[in-house]
């Protein structure tokens, strides 16, 4: 992907989600049951954590009764504002994934929530990785989420696109999306496999403890789930 282009969907996404803060948090009010485990599994007492991307900061509920020390980062200026009115007892602020201001070694976990499949190119992927090793702790994992794509008009919507790349009419990568939020704005996805992710995770120098696949309840929201160690 061309990088001014990549650039663009980086400024894209962060707009998108300015303008639809409100609604998007009032359908993102609780955390998503089926990830507890990443959490219960993980946390320990004590330990620094960092949420990367964390939208209105619903995840601090699985974290608030631990004993961590706990930072919210996005780049979404009005999702960090919903968050510090939600959870004040939190640390929230804007920041930029790819220069954060963290010393390095500074985080026993990174938690990336629904984040990654936002991030355009390979290039951005693999320096949002780096970073993310950067403030990790020696031994400190990643825990890290991304959609798994299984719907029939999700598919639908990545067949469309991948015919519109062979034609040579779309600035998009193979795996990427405009996914509609209404009427209001297309949000940008790229569209992972296990293996793609894996191998990306790995090339940044950080180490596969463990993948797999999990859903909600109703079987209708679906994610690829990746542990990683520094």
């Amino acid at each position: 992907m061309d990088k001014k282009y990549a650039q663009y969907l980086l400024e894209k996404t962060r707009q998108d989600y300015n303008l639809i803060a409100e609604e998007f948090s009032s359908k993102r009010q609780e955390p998503w049951l089926e990830l507890k485990f990443l959490f219960d599994d993980y946390l320990m007492p004590g330990e620094k954590v960092l949420d990367l991307g964390c939208g209105n900061g619903r995840f601090f509920e699985f974290c608030k009764d631990k004993n961590i020390d706990y930072f919210g980062v996005d780049s979404s200026e009005k999702l960090i504002e919903i968050a510090k009115a939600k959870y004040p007892q939190a640390k929230f602020q804007t920041a930029d994934a790819f220069n954060l201001l963290f010393p390095n070694n500074y985080f026993d976990k990174v938690y990336s929530i629904a984040v990654f499949h936002h991030i355009p190119s390979r290039e951005l992927r693999l320096q949002f990785l780096k970073e993310v090793k950067r403030v990790l702790r020696p031994d400190g994992f990643l825990i890290l989420t991304v959609w798994k794509f299984f719907r029939p008009k999700t598919r639908l919507l990545l067949f469309r696109f991948t015919i519109l790349k062979l034609l040579g009419l779309s600035k998009l990568d193979f795996g990427d999306v405009f996914e509609p939020w209404g009427k209001k704005i297309k949000r940008y996805y790229h569209c992972f496999s296990a293996e793609e992710l894996m191998d990306l995770v790995k090339r940044a120098g950080l180490a596969v403890k463990r993948t797999g696949f999990v859903k909600n309840q109703k079987g209708n929201r679906q994610n690829i789930y990746l542990i990683a160690q520094k």
